[in-house]
């Protein structure tokens, strides 16, 4: 919708949103609360997720994964951008959740698997390719993931990361999904575990290759004893069930040994690495 100059229809849909999200049956526009603004950013990151479509600008870096018994960059996790109309990153916390609202998710999950997969069809490191619930249950994307991991031959390398933190939802959806991909030769793996409600018992029904320890557990663990024996039970838990564990947000020295020390497997984060366009 062109909203021009017409402020009163602004007002009237930015309080009907606000009624949505607040889930209360009306809500009444306040210029004091600053919504305005507020709607007119995410018009703005809108019209620059399109753009970014239209003209080839979502773009993908790669944040390198460390094998602990190897001692080597394993892998690599897929991470997507938006380059601005002023040739700047817009980093995926800022637009994501607007691309799912206006539609434009599936494009850059599109776009996402067809870089990642054409990139790693010349290299011989595994990677991993984050993907939304909503992502596992359109089965045009479905479609398109299994097309491109054939064509270009690396679905005996990529590992897709389900976010446990969305909440595991439809599990016969996302168990069929995860059969196809194995039987490909892929992997399967839980993002964010530990940040969300999903039960130990919830992820026994599927069958996964790596639990990634969220960052709100590994980022303390060098000194919050309670998160380290969080840690260590879900640890100990993978390691009953045949999955490796990976810990997020390796920052400095300090956490790296102590993961390991842990018995992880691999360590991702700073320490090892910032995501970058690969050479």
């Amino acid at each position: 919708m062109a909203y021009g100059d017409n402020t009163s229809l602004i007002a009237a849909d930015i309080a009907i949103h606000q009624a949505k999200i607040n889930n209360i049956p009306i809500a009444v526009y306040n210029e004091d609360e600053k919504i305005k603004s507020q709607f007119q950013r995410n018009l703005n990151m809108a019209h620059t997720i399109k753009k970014a479509i239209l003209n080839s600008k979502i773009v993908c870096h790669f944040q390198p994964i460390a094998s602990f018994s190897h001692g080597t960059i394993d892998k690599y996790e897929t991470l997507v951008r938006i380059v601005n109309e002023n040739n700047e990153l817009v980093y995926p916390l800022e637009f994501l959740e607007l691309a799912k609202k206006t539609k434009h998710y599936p494009q850059i999950t599109r776009e996402v698997v067809r870089q990642a997969c054409e990139i790693f069809s010349k290299r011989k490191e595994g990677f991993s390719i984050n993907l939304s619930s909503s992502d596992i249950t359109d089965r045009s994307i479905v479609d398109f993931i299994l097309k491109t991991i054939l064509e270009t031959k690396t679905a005996d390398r990529v590992t897709f990361e389900i976010l446990e933190s969305e909440g595991i939802e439809k599990f016969d959806v996302v168990s069929s999904f995860i059969d196809t991909i194995k039987e490909l030769g892929g992997r399967i793996a839980i993002d964010d575990f530990g940040s969300g409600y999903s039960s130990f018992e919830n992820i026994l029904k599927l069958n996964i290759d790596y639990i990634k320890i969220d960052g709100s557990l590994i980022k303390n663990i060098d000194t919050n004893m309670r998160h380290a024996i969080v840690v260590e039970t879900i640890v100990d838990f993978a390691k009953k069930i045949g999955a490796k564990t990976i810990a997020e947000y390796v920052c400095n020295e300090e956490i790296y040994a102590k993961t390991k020390e842990l018995g992880i497997d691999y360590a991702q984060g700073y320490f090892i690495g910032k995501p970058d366009i690969l050479p």
